[in-house]
């Protein structure tokens, strides 16, 4: 049985146990909120949703308010701009972005959005301001005028994480990255480590991330709404030109995510919340594991060995050396009338490439039995592909002597 309610005059239906959060946005209706999201138990602890309920005295967080018959809610009066406005300012207090000293601030975090979209901006104005002032004065650190605290008050990239930039000085205490960690990877990574005003995330017992043993799948940088946590890989390369949804190649699950480009290039992969199967949720190889697309050695066409090409036998050990001088060995030769060994790798059409396969596959079989031949196949195959690999080898070939790189 649907529930009955108001919001901002308009009469709306939710479903029962829904929060006010929950059907507002639902009705396509927008509450700011920094610590909630939709994959995670609500924390109630940034208060960045709060809204009017009539009868209720106080502002209650819409986050975990559930909703009632006959409720009657406002989300924009001007007192909720103002409470909204002071939450953020409170939260500047100790926010300090060295991206505006570095030149590397993007401004494209869900805190920066609704700083702006509130006005909130004067701390950080004044820290700009000091910032500049510091740099071309050569003095000390930028102050907060109102604590006399020195920024940036935490070392920025702390953690020697290869993978995940951690600078706790953009961090707000909404817990995302904690919830993130715990419930969609289960690994139980990061936590809160002191109490009131000394509060702070740590990692495992204020250690490292990988001695906490984190898998570096990167879920706290995909849920983190201020960049406290992000993308080492990534830092200073800017905006992209597009962004495409693609899928991912290392396995079969066949994760989907976005992947921001620029010249041709990829400059990071970002979770996209309406990915199926996987939703925000990725492996280290998804999210990190993309510098083999653009990387200089990658293979592009077959390469076989020479002697193969030539129909000639395989030579032994003492013809596989090159005997050019040591200064020209180390040069990567990829011109095929360069070479001067039969066991040079050299490129060719896929049409050869599998004659080639094809020829010694049947002349092995048939000298040596089926059992003579191994098969691997590739993660990066498709499930499809694997099957066939599959059944060629056991069919085909005759032989069950077939594994996966994965394995290994």
């Amino acid at each position: 049985m649907s529930i009955n309610l108001t919001i901002n005059n308009q009469p709306l239906q939710a479903e029962p146990g829904q929060t006010i959060l929950q059907a507002a946005r639902a009705n396509g209706l927008t509450i700011p909120t920094l610590c909630y999201h939709k994959d995670l138990s609500p924390a109630g602890s940034c208060r960045l949703c709060v809204v009017e309920v009539e009868g209720w005295r106080g502002e209650l967080a819409a986050c975990t308010t559930q909703v009632g018959e006959g409720m009657i809610v406002r989300t924009e009066t001007p007192a909720i701009r103002r409470s909204r406005k002071m939450i953020l300012e409170m939260l500047l207090q100790n926010y300090y972005d060295s991206g505006y000293a570095l030149g590397d601030h993007v401004g494209d975090t869900e805190f920066e959005k609704w700083v702006i979209e509130y006005q909130a901006l004067k701390p950080v104005d004044s820290w700009i301001r000091q910032v500049s002032e510091s740099a071309s004065q050569q003095s000390s650190k930028p102050t907060n005028e109102q604590t006399n605290q020195q920024f940036p008050l935490h070392p920025i990239n702390s953690d020697p994480n290869p993978f995940v930039w951690v600078d706790m000085n953009k961090c707000i205490l909404c817990t995302r990255c904690v919830r993130a960690c715990a419930e969609v990877q289960g690994r139980f990574v990061w936590g809160v480590g002191e109490r009131g005003g000394e509060a702070k995330i740590i990692a495992g017992h204020d250690t490292t991330m990988l001695d906490a043993r984190c898998e570096s799948c990167g879920a706290c940088v995909a849920y983190c709404p201020t960049g406290a946590l992000d993308n080492k890989l990534s830092m200073g390369l800017g905006k992209p030109e597009k962004v495409v949804t693609t899928t991912c190649s290392f396995c079969g699950v066949g994760c989907q995510f976005d992947v921001h480009v620029k010249d041709n290039r990829i400059l990071r992969v970002v979770s996209n919340p309406n990915a199926q199967p996987n939703g925000m949720h990725l492996c280290v190889k998804g999210r990190y594991g993309y510098d083999y697309v653009n990387h200089p050695e990658r293979l592009t066409k077959p390469m076989v060995r020479r002697y193969l090409l030539d129909d000639a036998p395989k030579p032994s050990p003492s013809q596989r050396v090159n005997e050019l001088p040591d200064h020209q060995n180390s040069k990567k030769i990829t011109n095929h009338e360069a070479r001067i060994t039969p066991w040079d790798w050299v490129e060719t059409e896929w049409e050869t490439a599998l004659n080639i396969v094809s020829r010694k596959v049947v002349e092995v079989r048939r000298e040596s039995g089926g059992d003579a031949v191994g098969v691997m196949t590739s993660a990066k195959c498709t499930n499809e592909e694997n099957y066939l690999m599959n059944k060629f080898a056991r069919q085909v070939v005759g032989t069950h002597n077939i594994d996966h790189c994965a394995r290994l």
